[in-house]
């Protein structure tokens, strides 16, 4: 029997589990829209593509699952090609399925087709970043495209995909026997593991190294695998540091939780991992960022320390450090299968109180040395002040979306998580405008948990007509932007190394300038709160939580840079040898 491309093409996404899709109309796609109103699936709609393809990255990250963004042609797909590309660089699946010219108008310049030097090209601008992207060339193809781009978004690295269709499809009967086969194929790949054997040596290699190290990102996460990391750090209690992505990984109470390392990681930190014998790195690219540019003097002196190296994606292992061993496994099963063979080689565990005193002790003193900050009721506020009363107020397990600039280093640094994957953070395309949209997706995934976006005025900026998806989809994010009326981080940058700040601080004939941000988020049905002394901040923030709807907090802030005793080379770059960092504007 045939029946309609888009309505085949919906029931497939509800037998598949989906339950909602981000996106935007266009005339390319709104015959699958005219399903979707007959469909459990929730369509989400926004305002700018990409808040569509923000909020689905946030909603992936806390699903663990593929989301589906629903775009337009031309200006819809490139316009959401920011927050793909982000998701691309965490690792975040996605099936992105477009609307794409009419099939029979292929390099005829037809409305909004992209076809400069290539006719019909929209999947070619995805091409750069995506796992893989499809045009549908026929009908019948479209069944088996859609079970391989969400086994492919799922499985190994995860990412997104891309699936082009051209319009005229959509429209198209085909035969429902297409569908009804891909129902036979596993939605689930079994992983790999390591043997025992393996396991063995790994082990006995840690056990027997002076100083060892566990170095954890955000692929430890990905895998669902943060419960087995906690039980082998807790049998052979071996300190664990991480990258700005694995913050959280293990919760940042935990006696054995070292930090963050690189250029907003601590001396104390960054000497534990530069002085390791021994490195277990899980999950981790070893970026930029987080390696101090990999220079050896600062945060990792690998090959003079060994690295075992163990990731999901054969081609992170050696990408940046060569490894000792390299293993290409799930880490889920993997660490199953360590905790085994370590409890059956040591089964009373160890014990490591030396190590555990001192990451006590610094953690005390790092507290108190920022107690001035946190406790400054100067206005506009200290920033340390704002996480801190933030940190108070919120649940331990609430979800926190960040930006770009102070919020993300910020918090990173110094802002304890405890539940892990519960911080959502712009990783390896670092992209202003990320934190706002992406709480959207947090809590529709989460509706019975907190979700907090914290941002600066930039990044915010950058799209507040979210805030129409907020109203119209009912959904209680708390925004609390942090406005120093700035790109805070790089006029700290631009004025230390080339004494100006053109171009990065808001102003009106030399006056500090900021939109009114609250009286916006009134304008679109919003609650907004106008901060305008550091003592009201605790007080608005407790007032958004018990009002469990979208709020805006507007909260001038000192524009000062994240504290850091840490390396990157763009200083370098700047001032060769001169050791200059950043300075406040």
């Amino acid at each position: 029997m045939k029946k309609l491309v888009s309505h085949l093409l919906v029931k497939y996404l509800e037998d598949r589990g989906v339950e909602h899709i981000f996106g935007l109309c266009g005339h390319t796609n709104i015959a699958v829209l005219t399903e979707l109103e007959k469909s459990s699936i929730r369509f989400v709609n926004v305002r700018h593509e990409q808040i569509a393809s923000t909020a689905a990255d946030g909603y992936a990250r806390v699903k663990n699952k593929a989301s589906v963004v629903l775009s337009h042609v031309g200006p819809g797909l490139t316009n959401a090609a920011t927050g793909v590309a982000n998701a691309a660089l965490d690792s975040i699946p996605m099936v992105v399925i477009a609307g794409d010219i009419p099939s029979h108008y292929y390099g005829k310049h037809p409305h909004q087709e992209i076809n400069l030097h290539s006719d019909a090209a929209q999947v070619d601008v995805y091409k750069p970043f995506v796992k893989r992207a499809w045009r549908v060339e026929r009908p019948e193809h479209i069944a088996e495209i859609l079970e391989k781009a969400f086994q492919l978004a799922e499985s190994g690295n995860p990412g997104p995909v891309l699936v082009s269709v051209p319009m005229d499809i959509f429209s198209k009967e085909v035969e429902e026997s297409t569908f009804e086969r891909v129902k036979h194929h596993t939605k689930k790949l079994e992983k790999p593991s390591i043997d025992d054997v393996t396991a063995k040596k790994v082990v006995e290699t840690l056990v027997e190294a002076r100083n060892p190290i566990i170095y954890v990102g955000g692929g430890v996460v990905l895998a669902n695998a943060t419960a087995e990391l906690k039980e082998l750090v807790d049998h052979l209690r071996i300190p664990v540091a991480h990258s700005l992505m694995g913050k959280g990984v293990l919760p940042d109470d935990h006696p054995l939780t070292l930090g963050m390392t690189g250029f907003w990681g601590t001396k104390f930190i960054n000497e534990k991992t530069r002085t390791a014998d021994w490195i277990l790195g899980l999950g981790t690219r070893f970026a930029e960022a987080d390696s101090s540019s990999w220079e050896p003097e600062y945060t990792f002196d690998i090959p003079n320390t060994k690295l075992i190296h163990i990731d999901i994606d054969a081609s992170e292992i050696g990408r940046n450090y060569p490894a000792e061993m390299g293993i290409v496994a799930d880490l889920k099963q993997t660490l199953k299968v360590i905790n085994r063979v370590a409890k059956e080689l040591y089964p009373e565990g160890f014990k490591n109180e030396a190590v555990e005193n001192e990451i006590a002790k610094q953690r005390a003193e790092f507290k108190e040395n920022n107690r001035q900050f946190e406790t400054d009721s100067a206005f506009p506020m200290q920033p340390q002040r704002i996480l801190s009363e933030l940190r108070e107020v919120l649940p331990r397990d609430a979800y926190i979306t960040t930006d770009v600039g102070w919020n993300k280093n910020g918090v990173g640094q110094q802002f304890p998580i405890y539940t892990p994957g519960s911080v959502l953070t712009p990783g390896g395309f670092a992209t202003m405008g990320f934190g706002a949209p992406a709480a959207l997706g947090a809590k529709i995934a989460k509706p019975d948990k907190v979700v907090l976006s914290l941002v600066g005025d930039g990044g915010f900026g950058q799209n507040p007509a979210l805030l129409a998806t907020a109203k119209e989809e009912n959904i209680p994010v708390i925004w609390v932007i942090m406005n120093n009326y700035a790109f805070g981080t790089i006029a700290g940058l631009q004025k230390a190394h080339f004494g100006t700040t053109l171009g990065t601080l808001f102003e009106i004939d030399g006056e500090s300038y900021s939109p009114d941000y609250a009286a916006i988020a009134k304008a679109y049905g919003i609650e907004g709160i106008k901060v305008n002394s550091a003592e009201e901040f605790k007080p608005a923030l407790e007032k958004a939580i018990s009002l469990n709807k979208p709020v805006v907090i507007d909260v001038p802030m000192i524009n000062n840079p994240t504290p850091t005793a840490g390396h990157w080379n763009i200083m370098d770059i700047y001032s060769p040898g001169k050791k200059v960092h950043h300075v406040t504007t």
